[in-house]
């Protein structure tokens, strides 16, 4: 079974720019869950999403790569049936014509 959240979006403080330290920007986080649904046996995506928004607001990282690393192992933590994440973030607001973000697909199997 695959759990889908796109566009979770919402404002935390992220990046090692002096503004990006003090200013909240906009990211935009898409998650993808493989996972061995059965019934009764079941990841909750609401949890996973403020799972998500709660340590990207309290880490504050500096670098979107290490909030990767650090929402992957938070998530595997708390929902040990995940056999396969992908997770995307996204500071669409960072530079005047495109968004940017990086990408990381974690295997459990």
């Amino acid at each position: 079974m695959k759990i889908l959240i796109e566009n979770l979006t919402f404002e935390t403080i992220i990046g090692i720019l002096d503004h990006e330290r003090t200013t909240p920007q906009q990211v935009r986080i898409d998650c993808t869950i493989d996972y061995p649904y059965s019934e009764g046996n079941f990841i909750n995506y609401a949890e996973v999403t403020q799972l998500i928004e709660r340590t990207m607001r309290d880490e504050q990282f500096e670098l979107i790569e290490t909030a990767l690393d650090v929402l992957g192992t938070t998530l595997k933590h708390h929902f040990p049936l995940i056999e396969e994440l992908t997770l995307n973030i996204r500071k669409p607001n960072i530079l005047p014509h495109c968004s940017v973000g990086v990408s990381h697909t974690l295997r459990y199997l």
